[in-house]
């Protein structure tokens, strides 16, 4: 707990809430929430000036909102939580309230506040747009604007806040932003300052919502208001004349003195000071009151007291300086008995526990009399409880500390703990629960784990981490568990309230040991923290609980009277009879529950006598306890109860506040049923609180559903919605700056960081040595010219030190890094059956639902991707995806130089290892080093481990604070949703829980306060749990269980077996005689299965007559059988778990046996006792054969049953050890699951040494049930007998029969071929694959299917005569001559004269299909069908096949058709082969074009040391490994891609051949393979015309192995002709391969590969050059209006591969000229509005063919292409211009000109290409039709003209146009008043006295005028466009 004080001092605080305003004159009812107080709802719109108090009321207020109402408060301040001024047009407006609007919108407002009460916000939509809250601005905007206004918090609002419920009070004002502001002045009214305190006593008076009391207290502590308000309130007291005054000051001064309490217990250290001068200064304001006669009271005197001893206390430890930090715990005296102290322990181990092995004072759970006391019973529960999780945890590191000089520490097996070496703590990771840290631990100790069923690490386990032999420790529990985070060595860990204090110290590069305890910590820290806070007199039903009286009363509720209607417990009333259809029905409609007489009998109710008496003593005594052996139907009875009391809840729910059922469950499937069967016979309203729910019907009552719910977030209260905005917002402002910091700290852990991030941390002296390299060392003058990392240089990780400073790899190591490098295959699961993994399913237990880490994956992949992306800029090297040249610089792209495996691999091992080492150097050593290339390699390490460290504390250091408000919030959040889940519940009907889920949500229940509680599986949960699920309003506790069943499980097993922890509540009150029911009739098992039971488990349990008419179990003699054997169990290494495989095998067998005997899956579970075994069996069971059999532990078993139980006990060993199958609550289990069959297999010899099992073998023995063999019974040969006692005995049964052959004679006459089978007895599923041989048909034909296909018509062919025709035809035997389709040619003749092309059996051919030959449009013949020669007579396309056959202008003939090139307007693409050699040496190998593209072959320079992978034509990346040319005469020191600087060695090599004779070559270079003696023919050939010399001496080229005499081969490879232009490699002058790698001639070819590099570099640009081009064309592109309206999905292609990455010149250039002609196009279409409508069809047709043309895929246009563009483009600008000219003088053009027209509409219209000549005659014929023809109105671009209106600068209305069409414009006011000639067609135009002439008329289409600027119309309107515009 977090209050730090007695018992006293709480009730002191609950008394609180009924605080009322001291002033008694104020006599109003205080505002319901949301309520508007009554004078301000009187006045809402017209208040007083009196409205609001005094000077103080002015210090709270903004002028602007002075006479505002009440809640005009609440509008802001829900307006500013979603950052929107709710009166935007008033933001400059102040003081005047009546400048809000008054429309029906408030009044309406005011109306529904007045209505609703507290469920203010029902009818008005929220400020956030849906229920998930989102913001409606980034913090980033918010801080960009102008700062948020703060709402002040005034008198009338506070003093309405004491009226509303503590929870309300403190979320309100934590969440406001004006209480900050409030406690910041110096002065205050007293009235005001009283009513402050007042508001503060009850809002810390909250027990929920402790963020929030925190954060108000935060806000106290740092105010003027405790430092000068109130010291000068409290000196003023002794002084007040006034005795009504002074009498009302005890109050305020005990309001005053629980502030100070408060104060001091949350911030001991922070607030001593400001509260020490406030009780200085109280004692005598007392003693002045009480010499004035006022009357102090004893509880306040005593409270002052209490808070000056705690100040002087920590006075004290504040002068001995222990007093530092807030989480000081105040230290309170121990009780002398032990009992109550209890209270004050602390949950997690202590120091001394650890350290010193102090035995805990324990009392045994008593089980056999009453407890002294409620609060001994308490005491001894809390602390057998805490003993249960400390126990482990303290022996564990006891014995740990013990073994830290052990050499296999790391080896060591802990029974008590689960260790973890080298923990680190990464990086703070924002979560919905608060913060909590992703923690890296070593996983080489762990390779074996099996993680998906490991029971390490599981949800809510506890962990101890320590870094100093557990002087000092962190606790922190599992938050989120992700397999494959584990397998990584990662798990997320939140830490508990005083580690995370510890944390800020905490560096990532700290090494921690971690310890894991298997206890679920979360339910124990929830029952104990519940333990500590119930009060002894809170405890309901002490008289039967702690007292053991043995009298139960009735329930309280029942007092008054009780009538029950059981009708609806009659599910079938007319099945009972006329009685119950009559009066008998009308007189149980409602009757006394408590008279036993008047019930409904029990056959109406559908029980037996057990059941009928557990039902009347549930309903009737208020602890009820109801025990139900295995079968009995315990759940079948509790939900009758759970029925009877939803039926009658006006009985119970005697008050107006709803309270609900409780009902609790130890698993989540017992709370699945339990809760199901309530809905379907009820329908109550539920809310469902555990782990993930396995049903469909449960699933929208969990909470996470119901809180979604758009009407429950609708009718939360105003206050929690405005919190969750405020709340919400700050986390993600945290959020944002925390992740920044994470994610870098991530990052440092995964690779080496460029050193520019680290300068800052490394001293000015080593940042330049470090800079400036060993400029001793001449190695490292070649890299002056390179950009790389200094570090990886530094750390021996670069280009030059790595390589050197490793030996070469032999086979064996680089085997052994392979090695290491692999991972473990796991086996193919997926055929297997599902079977639920032990991990998991402790997982569901434990995991409560709403608490469940829901990360999507995209959200992970998103976080991943953000610190890969962080790791790019931030690291020089990362170890994952490596590669050398991933530092800075050197980034090694797909394809680039490769280097060998084994230094990849020996680099990242390297790196891992040096990361992951903790030894950094000192600060003093560090300091003594001058230059650091001078350190040895380890001393490096040390030093960047040091600098990395001061980086790493840097970034932590900046996020702390973000930590701390995230956190904070995070905890405000989560007590905001359990308020919110408190309006969930308290609405409920029925709540259902885990007893995990009770204990987490224990504060809640106390609030909810359900009358009724009613506990299924109570005998399986621990005392502790059930009490702190009880509140003191319980009234009616019923229990339901089998403590003969499974018990509670506790940790320690000397608790259990000597403390009696494991007796449950349940239990413990029938062994001390509290009366209860048994139910005694079983329903399930049969009887020889109940034998079992009975009497060697339950003394007297009947059979139920229901069980007596099971049928016998198909294929085994006995229906009950116990198979015994002595094969030996394995032990499972990690799991502590054993398996037994002889029993796996043979219990699979069976399973496999039994569904032959045509048992459904589903009716057969497996069941085992330990966990190993369980996924043995799963291997052995595919789930083709398996799927749907059940295989379960038995522990997970319980409640359940089914049909045929095939149960393995596992345990056979020498030693005798039966481990927990010796428990008889386990075997009570394991043996009554079977309803009808029951198979079980183990070693009985064994288990006989158990007394229990003993006797149950006793009884097996005498009914022959038991023995080593299982009798097999066939079913279709009862006298054959089969017997097995392993698996392999089942091979006798193949088929579930048994040996002999089937023999049915199946229904086709063939015989089963199968063994004998039980299943499918009448054949019916059975396929006879033997020929099936049938005669088919008349003639004797046989079918020719498998037997079991079914026949088919008869299909061999026959001779038949067609009868329509007279043919004859070979036609399938089935089919009738008139069915058949003749196949003869058709004998008749088409309208055309051609014959019938179909056969003579279809129907004649529509259009024929000979072939004609026709003359097309384009002029060529052509052989088209018959049928579509029509079509071409009305103008229909036909494509034109005839070879193009023009010759383009690279001089091939064009490879297209007539149609292809458009009737030779566009040409395709030349096709011929290029075939010019390229830079490269490679021939192009791209189609003939203008210029050859970059070569895309794979690029063949190599050098020794690795070979380029990128595509031939893009720039090589320089090899910069040392250069190896090196022989014992000179050494070249470059590295491999610079000119060597040594000469060519001369002197004969010395090596002899392999076949003995001297090699032929020259010292340093590689032998030639050709012998001057064994190969004399060949060497001495002459080429150059020295190699006969015999002193001659030889090169052999790599490149092709060709051989020559060295000095010839100099002089051509050094000579440089004059004439040679071209810039290419050297080639083999015999074979004319490109000579590149050789290191003799390196410098001849490196000079080489320079020069084509530079070429390369100019073909694809420079980075500027093509950056700068890019952003020109994407100017010029934006400017494109035309464009984008009109060929949106070009400019969309075209702005997207401007936005490509690795665009070179020859890109930008296409791009460049599709922009110009898609421009045109645009241009042309936008032109053809103004053709005439008739004509438009036939342009937009032409024009769509050059744009189908143009989006054909290209690298680059060819010259042919620009001119074919270029050519049509042209041509089609012609034919609109002229289109549009005749379109305006339409109805104007004479014959001569109408002829004239025609004649150049030919030349345009025409299909072939538009040749120079024919635009030259177009040309002049146009300039002739110019003066005749109008201009198309403009003639003229869009653009253009806008430029020259605008250039005119004259309003609309100016522009005019003469007879002709030709545009003209008026100046000044846009009168004519003169008259002129035309320049173009000399016409008159203008006109006189502002009169225009007749035929001119305005130009609209210049400037979109309506009518002209002097006009009547203007005159009249004054140009009601302009206005508008001006306005």
């Amino acid at each position: 707990m977090w209050w730090n004080f007695s018992d006293s001092n709480m009730e002191d605080r609950r008394a609180c809430p009924d605080v009322r305003p001291r002033n008694p004159h104020t006599n109003y009812r205080g505002p319901i929430d949301g309520d508007l107080p009554p004078r301000a709802r009187n006045l809402a719109n017209n208040p007083p000036a009196h409205a609001f108090r005094g000077g103080a009321n002015q210090l709270g207020r903004h002028p602007r909102t002075n006479n505002h109402p009440v809640p005009h408060w609440q509008r802001e301040e829900m307006f500013a939580a979603t950052g929107r001024n709710p009166h935007p047009k008033r933001r400059n407006h102040g003081g005047h309230a009546n400048d809000e609007p008054r429309g029906p919108r408030h009044g309406q407002e005011n109306d529904t506040r007045q209505r609703n009460g507290n469920q203010e916000g029902r009818n008005r939509r929220p400020p956030w747009a849906d229920e998930n809250f989102q913001q409606r601005r980034t913090p980033q905007q918010k801080s960009a604007e102008q700062p948020q206004q703060v709402k002040k918090l005034g008198y009338k609002f506070l003093e309405s806040l004491l009226h509303k419920d503590p929870s309300e009070v403190v979320i309100t004002l934590a969440t406001s932003l004006g209480l900050k502001e409030l406690l910041s002045h110096s002065y205050m009214k007293p009235n005001f300052l009283e009513l402050i305190c007042q508001v503060l006593r009850k809002a810390c008076s909250s027990r929920m919502d402790r963020q929030s009391v925190l954060h108000v207290l935060g806000i106290l502590k740092n105010s003027s208001f405790l430092r000068v308000c109130l010291p000068a309130y409290v000196v003023r007291m002794a002084t007040e004349s006034n005795p009504d005054v002074r009498n009302q000051y005890p109050e305020h001064i005990s309001n005053i003195i629980s502030l100070l309490q408060d104060l001091v217990s949350v911030f001991p250290a922070s607030s001593v000071q400001e509260t020490s001068m406030l009780i200085s200064l109280l004692p005598a304001s007392l003693n002045a009151l009480r010499a004035s006669g006022v009357d102090i009271e004893e509880e306040t005197e005593k409270n002052l007291e209490k808070v000056h001893t705690i100040i002087e206390h920590l006075q004290e430890k504040r002068r001995e300086d222990t007093l530092r930090v807030d989480t000081y715990t105040l230290v309170q005296p121990k009780a002398e008995d032990h009992v109550d102290s209890y209270r004050t322990m602390p949950i997690y181990p202590t120091y001394n526990e650890v350290h010193l092995d102090e035995k805990p004072f324990l009392r045994p759970n008593i089980i056999s009399g009453k407890y002294e006391s409620t609060a001994v019973y308490l005491d001894t529960h809390f602390r057998l409880l805490r003993e249960d999780f400390v126990r482990p945890l303290r022996e564990g590191i006891l014995e740990l500390l013990q073994s830290f000089e052990d050499q296999g520490l790391r080896k060591k097996k802990f029974d008590d703990i689960r260790i973890y070496f080298n923990t680190r703590i990464i990086t703070p990771v924002c979560s919905s629960s608060g913060i909590v840290y992703k923690v890296q631990f070593d996983t080489k100790p762990l390779k074996y784990v099996r993680w998906q069923n490991s029971k390490r690490l599981l949800y809510g386990s506890l962990v101890c981490m320590s870094k100093d032999n557990f002087e000092t420790f962190l606790f922190a529990t599992v938050s989120n568990r992700e397999q494959e985070d584990l397998c990584r060595g990662f798990v997320q860990l939140c830490f508990n309230e005083q580690s995370q204090q510890l944390l800020a110290e905490v560096q990532p590069s700290d090494s921690f040991l971690m310890v894991e305890t298997t206890a679920y910590f979360e339910a124990y820290r929830h029952v104990l923290e519940g333990l500590q806070e119930i009060q002894e007199e809170d405890v309901p039903f002490q008289r039967n609980i702690v007292e053991c009286d043995s009298h139960v009363r009735e329930p309280s509720y029942l007092l008054m009277g009780g009538r029950y209607d059981f009708t609806p417990l009659i599910t079938n009333p007319s099945a009972t009879g006329e009685s119950l259809r009559n009066a008998e029905g009308l007189r149980h409609s409602r009757v006394n529950v408590l008279d036993l007489s008047q019930w409904p009998s029990k056959e109406a109710l559908k029980l037996d006598d057990s059941q009928m008496e557990a039902l009347h003593f549930a309903l009737t005594r208020e602890l009820a306890i109801i025990q139900g052996p295995p079968g009995t139907g315990k759940t079948y009875v509790g939900l009758k109860i759970v029925q009877a009391l939803l039926t009658n809840d006006p009985v119970w729910q005697i008050s107006r506040q709803n309270f609900p059922i409780l009902v609790v469950c130890y698993t989540n499937h017992a709370l699945d049923q339990f809760l199901e069967g309530i809905y379907k016979c009820q329908k109550p309203s539920i809310v469902r609180v555990g782990g993930r729910s396995s049903s469909d019907i449960l699933k929208q009552f969990t909470l996470r559903e119901l809180r979604n719910k758009r009407e429950f977030r609708r009718n939360l209260p105003m206050h929690l919605r405005r919190a969750y905005m405020s709340i919400m917002t700050q986390m993600k402002e945290s959020e944002q700056e925390l992740c920044k910091g994470a994610q870098t700290l991530e990052c440092t852990m995964l690779g080496i960081v460029q050193e520019r991030h680290l300068e800052k941390y490394i001293s000015s002296q080593h940042w330049k040595s470090l800079i400036n390299g060993p400029i001793q060392d001449n190695e490292w003058v070649c890299f002056q010219s390179w950009k790389h990392s200094m570090m990886l240089e530094w750390l021996g990780l670069g280009v030059i030190s790595f390589t050197q400073s490793i030996a070469p790899a032999g086979p064996e190591s680089i085997a052994q890094a392979e090695g290491e490098e692999e991972e473990e295959e796991g086996e193919e699961e997926g055929s297997l059956i599902e079977i639920a993994e032990e991990a998991d399913l402790i997982q569901a237990d434990r995991v409560i639902e709403e608490e469940e880490v829901v990360r999507p994956r995209r959200r992970k992949k998103e976080e991943t991707g953000a610190v890969q992306e962080l790791a790019k800029g931030l690291l020089a090297m990362r170890i994952e995806n490596y590669g050398p040249g991933t530092a800075a610089g050197q980034e090694q792209a797909a394809g680039e130089w490769e280097t060998q495996r084994s230094q990849k691999k020996k680099m990242k091992k390297k790196v891992k290892d040096e990361l992951r080492k903790l030894n950094a150097m000192t600060e003093a050593k560090a300091n003594e080093i001058q230059d650091v290339w001078q350190l040895d390699l380890n001393s490096r390490w040390q030093l960047y481990r040091l600098w990395l460290q001061r980086y790493q504390a840097d970034t932590r250091r900046k996020i702390l604070s973000y930590e701390h408000q995230y956190h904070t919030s995070a905890e405000r959040m989560a007590e905001l949703r359990l308020q919110e889940d408190l309006h969930i519940l308290k609405d409920a009907q029925v709540i259902g829980m885990t007893t995990t889920g009770a204990a987490k949500y224990r504060q809640i229940l106390q609030k909810v306060e359900p009358r009724i509680v009613i506990v299924e599986e109570a005998a399986e949960v621990l005392e502790a749990h059930t009490i702190a699920t009880l509140s003191k309003a319980c009234q009616h506790l019923i229990l339901i269980g089998d403590h003969q069943q499974l018990r509670p499980s506790a940790n320690v097993y000397d608790l259990a077996k000597n403390f009696n922890l494991e007796v449950s509540l349940f239990e413990r009150l029938v062994k001390v005689n509290i009366p209860f029911v048994r139910l005694n009739y079983q329903h399930r098992m049969r009887p020889e299965i109940a034998r079992l039971l009975t009497p060697h488990i339950y003394q007297d349990l009947e059979n139920h007559p229901s069980v007596l008419k099971y049928e016998k179990i198909k294929g085994v003699s006995s229906n009950l059988f116990f198979v015994e054997h002595n094969f030996p169990e394995q032990e499972i290494q990690e799991g502590k778990s054993h398996q037994n495989q002889h029993e796996a095998h043979f219990v699979v067998e069976l399973c496999k046996y039994f569904l032959c005997q045509e048992y459904l899956p589903s009716q057969i579970t497996i069941l085992t006792t330990y966990t190993g075994q369980l996924f043995c069996l799963r291997r052995l069971m595919p789930a083709k054969t398996f799927a749907g059999v059940k295989v379960h532990v038995v522990d997970k078993y319980q409640g359940e049953e089914n049909d045929i139980i095939l149960l393995s006990l596992v345990r056979s060993n020498l030693e005798g050890k039966v481990g927990f199958l010796q428990i008889p609550n386990r075997i009570c289990v394991a043996l009554s699951r079977a309803k009808k069959g029951m198979y079980c297999i183990g070693n009985m010899q064994m288990l006989a040494k158990v007394p229990l099992w003993s006797k149950i073998i006793h009884t097996l023995r005498e009914n022959n049930q038991i023995g080593q063999t299982l009798q097999l019974c066939c079913q279709n040969h009862p006298d054959t007998y089969s017997l097995v006692s392993k698996a392999a005995d089942f091979q006798k049964v193949p088929e579930g029969g048994c040996s002999l052959p089937c023999e049915f004679r199946l229904g086709c006459g063939h015989v089963c071929t199968r063994a004998c089978h039980p299943y499918d007895s009448l054949h019916k599923e059975f396929q006879c694959m033997k020929p099936c041989q049938k005669v088919i048909c008349q003639d004797g034909h046989r079918c020719p299917l498998i037997c079991f296909q079914e026949c088919q018509p008869c299909q061999v062919k026959v001779p038949k005569i067609i009868l329509r025709c007279g043919h004859e035809q070979m036609v399938p035997c089935s089919m009738r001559e008139s069915e058949f389709c003749c196949q003869e040619p058709c004998p008749k003749f088409l309208k055309c004269g051609h014959r019938c092309s179909n056969p003579c059996g279809e129907m004649c051919v529509r259009l024929c299909s000979e072939m004609v030959t026709v003359k097309l449009k384009c002029g060529h013949n052509q052989q088209v069908k018959c049928g579509n020669v029509e079509d071409i007579m009305y103008g229909l396309p036909v494509k034109c096949t005839t070879k193009c056959g023009a010759v383009l202008d690279c001089g091939h003939p064009c490879p297209g058709s007539c149609h292809s090139c458009f009737e030779g307007r566009f040409h395709e693409h030349c096709q011929q082969p290029c075939k010019r050699l390229l830079i490269c040496s490679h021939k192009c190998q791209e189609p003939c074009v203008g210029e050859c593209p970059p070569c895309q072959r794979t690029c063949q320079n190599r050098c020794v040391h690795s070979q380029c992978k990128k595509k031939c034509g893009e720039l090589c990346s320089p090899c910069v490994e040392p250069c190896v040319w090196r022989c014992q005469h000179y050494r070249c020191t470059k590295l491999c891609s610079e000119p060597c600087n040594r000469p060519p060695c001369h002197v004969p090599c010395s090596k002899p051949l392999a076949c003995g004779h001297p090699c032929i070559g020259l010292c340093g270079e590689p032998c030639p393979k050709k012998c001057r003696v064994c190969h004399q023919e060949e060497v001495t050939q002459i080429f150059f015309g020295f190699e006969d010399e015999p002193d001659a001496r030889f090169v052999q080229l790599e490149d092709c192995s060709h051989i020559f005499e060295v000095q010839a081969l100099d002089r051509y490879m050094n000579e440089q002709k004059d004439d040679e232009v071209a810039i290419r490699l050297k080639v083999c002058p015999i074979c004319q391969v490109p000579i590149r790698k050789n290191l003799r001639y390196g410098t001849s070819i490196k000079q080489r590969l320079e020069e084509i590099e530079i070429v390369k570099q100019k073909i694809q640009g420079s980075a500027g050059e093509i950056a700068t081009s890019r952003e020109r064309l994407k100017a010029l592109l934006e400017g494109k209006s035309l464009l984008s309206q009109l060929l949106p999905e070009d400019f969309l292609m075209l702005t997207e591969k401007l936005g490509q990455k690795n665009l070179s010149v020859k890109d930008l250039s296409l791009v460049e000229n599709y922009i110009s002609f898609y421009d045109h196009l645009a241009v042309l279409y936008d032109f053809l509005k103004k053709v005439d409508f008739s004509e438009q069809g036939k342009v937009r047709t032409r024009l769509d063919q050059v744009h189908e043309w143009l989006a054909k895929k290209r690298l680059s246009f060819t010259s042919q292409e620009l001119n074919d563009l270029q050519s049509e483009i042209q041509r089609l600008t012609y034919l609109v211009n002229l289109l549009t000219r005749c379109k305006m003088a339409k109805g104007k053009v004479s014959g001569t000109i109408a002829e004239e027209i025609c004649s150049v509409r030919k030349l345009l219209e025409r299909t072939c290409k538009f040749t120079q000549e024919d635009e030259k005659l177009v040309q002049k014929k146009m300039e002739a039709l110019k003066a005749t023809l109008p201009c198309s109105g403009l003639g003229i671009s869009e653009k253009e003209r806008v430029q020259i209106v605008q250039a005119m600068g004259l309003p609309r209305g100016h522009w005019f146009k003469c007879r002709n069409g030709h545009i003209y414009v008026i100046g000044d006011c846009g009168g004519a008043m003169q008259r002129g000639t035309c320049p173009e067609c000399k016409e008159v135009i203008g006109g006189m006295n502002h009169t225009l002439e007749s035929s001119n008329q305005l130009a609209s289409e210049m400037d979109g005028a309506q009518h002209a600027a002097w006009s009547e119309t203007a005159n009249n309107l004054m140009n009601f466009e302009e206005i508008q515009r001006m306005m």
